[in-house]
């Protein structure tokens, strides 16, 4: 028995609130109807004691919790527990949102939906693909074995973010420590000096005055740089936001030359590492294409694979639809074209998925090498641009010194 907190409509239309004592919230809403009042909302009393500010700042489920929460669930369900058990056993072990989230998932269960269609309730966590194997896991009797590759899955694909933002990580510090050294320059250093200059009564080389320019806008104008710079970016984000915006951007990046790559590659690898989980777990083609297409980040691509699907589902031929969208290099062609001749398709997508992802992080990891130095050189050139600036007219008031004297 578990503590619920409702608030319902007495018959006089007054609202009414209170607690009851029921196995689910089903049972709950029996009791207020015996009683005449029609149920509004129905909550766990535990999870109503939590406060508002408690709920407004609570995180989102990480990946991690996730991966660990479907890691336990795999091996409770092999060891024979029955999975209305195991999730009573499983949330006691998490806190916060995931604990919110399999205390319904449960109750869900006990009214007789099934555990997809609790997960469905939860977009934002649980997303199409983990849903659709579930139920795939749950149609065929194997939902401990789909769970086991779906835990594979999300590892893979956290170890990659995880290779991809490493790589990023000390270039950005680097480029943010470069800017504040550079603005400190601008800001405190240049002005210092500018009166002697002045003084001098001699016309100033063009690096030093363009120095000057660029310091007294800083100084003078920093408001208006900052909300150019705000108009700037917000107008970025609305235009990407837009669907003309979103596919003109997804455009250029498919031809700048590295951002491309990135941009193919990622596509081909969830393309064939979910669909080949998919069919793995049973599911059938034409609906795990219409998994996979709706997951590609880029809509160029997306629109190319969605063609390419049509006609895959009216003939069946995947490999051959696939050589069509130029996405695919000849290697992943005939792996694939080889697992549709063999019957093993799943097998060799997931064999395709693998390689590229491999090859993916092999470039993040040389890129990771390269970038460093190709910034470092860039923000010296920079630097060494403002101290030249500055050592230009001091050499000439020197010579003049010297000469005068």
């Amino acid at each position: 028995m578990a503590l619920y907190f409702y608030q319902a409509l007495a018959k006089d239309g007054k609202k009414v609130t209170g607690y009851v004592d029921a196995p689910s919230p089903l049972r709950v809403k029996e009791q207020l109807s015996s009683r005449g009042l029609f149920p509004i909302t129905i909550t766990s009393a535990a999870e109503e004691r939590v406060s508002f500010f408690s709920r407004l700042f609570q995180r989102s489920v990480s990946i991690k919790e996730k991966i660990l929460f479907t890691r336990q669930l795999t091996i409770l369900l092999r060891s024979g527990i029955p999975l209305l058990q195991a999730l009573e056993l499983l949330t006691d072990q998490f806190a916060g949102k995931l604990k919110t989230m399999l205390v319904r998932i449960k109750d869900d269960i006990k009214e007789g939906q099934s555990f997809a269609d609790a997960l469905k309730k939860y977009p934002s966590t649980f997303d199409t693909i983990y849903v659709q194997l579930v139920r795939a896991g749950e149609a065929s009797g194997k939902l401990e074995t789909i769970l086991d590759r779906l835990t594979l899955y999300m590892e893979r694909r956290q170890a990659l973010g995880k290779r991809i933002s490493s790589a990023l990580q000390y270039p950005m510090i680097q480029l943010g420590l470069s800017v504040a050294v550079v603005i400190f320059l601008l800001i405190g250093v240049v002005p210092n000096l500018v009166s002697q200059f002045s003084d001098s009564g001699k016309e100033l080389p063009t690096p030093t005055r363009m120095l000057i320019s660029v310091s007294n806008a800083l100084r003078n104008h920093y408001l208006i740089i900052a909300v150019i710079i705000l108009l700037l970016v917000s107008g970025f984000i609305y235009w990407k936001s837009t669907a003309t915006g979103a596919r003109q951007w997804d455009k250029l990046k498919l031809k700048l030359p590295l951002v491309g790559y990135f941009a193919r590659t990622n596509a081909i690898v969830q393309f064939c590492y979910t669909l080949g989980i998919l069919l793995e777990g049973g599911v059938n083609l034409s609906q795990a294409l219409d998994i996979v297409c709706s997951i590609i980040n880029n809509r160029i691509l997306a629109d190319t694979l969605n063609e390419a699907r049509d006609k895959i589902i009216k003939q069946g031929k995947i490999a051959q639809y696939l050589k069509q969208t130029e996405i695919f290099p000849p290697i992943a062609i005939y792996l694939i074209s080889t697992g549709e001749e063999s019957g093993s398709l799943d097998t060799m997508l997931l064999t395709v998925a693998r390689n590229y992802e491999e090859e993916l992080g092999e470039i993040t990891d040389t890129m990771s090498v390269w970038i460093s130095p190709i910034m470092l050189v860039v923000m010296g050139l920079i630097v060494g641009f403002i101290v030249l600036s500055i050592a230009l007219p001091m050499v000439e008031m020197s010579t003049m010194a010297g000469v005068g004297g």
